[in-house]
């Protein structure tokens, strides 16, 4: 269905702001980011991004969706190499993790932060305006895209695994609680600063985590059918 004229002029709007919210945060931080800055660098007065934006963190919200493009489009690449439902769900982490610990604050900030409002309702007015940011996505990767909360997201998506007789219902929400618990943890102490390690030295320590914490759900007969590897040594020396 095409979108009517005030529709194209709200997300005409939208853009506006947005792009202004991603230079300025470019060249002062996520930090930085004020209101009255934003709507003068768009063009506007501050009343009128508030005609938009129900107030600042919704706005940087908004904006730093923008980061998360390249997440996306890296999504389907790295499940495409899973040969079962615990293949892809733990392909999926990995990329979700490589590129949360590649920008901490954003991942914090769309994740863990309090946005005032419900975060799913956020998410949804975001792809009403952007929905060409969803064309190249599979019905699976949406239904992971979609959802604001990464237990609910990972609960979602592994519950297949049930089906292929993976694991028990009852432990789905385990998984995926515990899951979300450690990359908390480890986003967090990133960006306090607390441990002194790469992004890629996050993701890799992260995944073996929630590998360890996979392996205790699925059915011992059913563990030799996992193939997810994150390196030659770690992951496979794990299941052994």
């Amino acid at each position: 269905m095409s979108k009517t004229r005030k529709e194209i002029q709200q997300a005409r709007m939208f853009k506006y702001f947005i792009d202004a919210t991603v230079d300025h945060i470019e060249e002062e931080g996520l930090h930085n980011v004020k209101v009255r800055e934003i709507a003068e660098k768009a063009g506007f007065t501050s009343s009128t991004l508030y005609n938009y934006f129900q107030d600042l963190s919704h706005l940087k919200f908004f904006a730093v969706m923008r980061y998360t493009r390249d997440y996306f489009q890296e999504l389907p690449e790295y499940m495409e190499q899973g040969e079962n439902t615990i293949d892809k769900w733990l392909y999926g982490w990995e990329c979700f993790c490589k590129h949360s610990f590649q920008k901490p604050e954003v991942y914090s900030l769309l994740f863990i932060k309090n946005l005032g409002k419900v975060p799913d309702e956020v998410i949804d007015h975001y792809y009403e305006i952007f929905s060409s940011d969803l064309i190249d996505l599979s019905k699976d990767i949406r239904s992971i895209v979609m959802h604001h909360n990464i237990s609910k997201r990972s609960s979602l998506y592994i519950q297949d695994s049930v089906e292929e007789e993976f694991m028990d219902v009852e432990d789905i929400e385990y998984i995926s609680d515990v899951t979300m618990l450690i990359w908390t943890g480890m986003l967090t102490d990133l960006m306090n600063l607390r441990r002194d390690i790469t992004s890629e030295e996050a993701t890799r320590k992260t995944m073996e985590y929630i590998y360890k914490a996979i392996l205790l759900t699925v059915h011992p007969s059913k563990r030799d059918e996992i193939t997810y590897t994150l390196n030659k040594e770690g992951i496979s020396a794990i299941k052994k």
